[in-house]
């Protein structure tokens, strides 16, 4: 009986400021998110009780979450992946297609280091981050605005959470379902079969 043998390497994929970056904005979120529903669910608000102190923490988390994306802008590694997002190219409409068609194939899901459920991803929740927080300074700094601006951006403020938590729901359960995907932000190093199967494109 021959042996193969065992080819996998182990490939770096993100950087200590990198999974930084990843996991302080992740803890400011998921406060936003906890407090935020603390705030608009009776049964929450029951259970919490300290509505002042939950405000507070929703205000102050809220308005730290572009700190570690600014501070991450030092790190030549974290500058280069946003630029990486920020491109979408011809293979990243074909993934987009396959993924309507729900086509799990390798072949028809060609991807560089991020693939194009990543990109639209990440640019819609950097886009709903700075909504809420301009929408999150009106209401909070009432004096500046007129009430019915307040008004609107209560209303936008509101829904939008709602939509980011779906969202996020959506991220979490996707990463609880790729283990590969988890250890690489887990240990910034993912499986060279792990990074040819998902990820084609990308050259490390």
């Amino acid at each position: 009986m021959s042996l193969r043998a065992d080819t996998t390497v182990a490939i770096r994929r993100f950087s200590r400021a990198q999974r930084w970056v990843h996991r302080t904005t992740a803890v400011l979120m998921g406060v936003c998110v906890l407090t935020a529903a603390c705030l608009y669910v009776p049964q929450f608000a029951e259970l919490v009780g300290r509505r002042a102190l939950v405000v507070t923490l929703h205000i102050w988390a809220g308005l730290a979450l572009p700190v570690p994306v600014l501070a991450g802008l030092a790190s030549r590694a974290f500058r280069a992946d946003l630029g990486r997002l920020n491109r979408f190219g011809p293979h990243d409409r074909t993934w987009l297609r396959a993924a309507l068609h729900r086509d799990k194939s390798p072949a028809s899901r060609p991807a560089g280091k991020f693939n194009a459920g990543q990109k639209l991803y990440a640019s819609w929740l950097a886009g709903a981050t700075l909504v809420m927080l301009g929408t999150g300074l009106m209401m909070w700094f009432t004096h500046l605005t007129p009430l019915l601006w307040r008004t609107s951006a209560t209303f936008v403020h509101d829904w939008l959470a709602l939509t980011i938590g779906i969202v996020l729901a959506g991220h979490i359960g996707m990463a609880l379902a790729d283990p590969e995907a988890r250890r690489g932000m887990r240990t910034g190093s993912v499986s060279s079969d792990w990074a040819e199967r998902e990820h084609p494109l990308w050259r490390p």
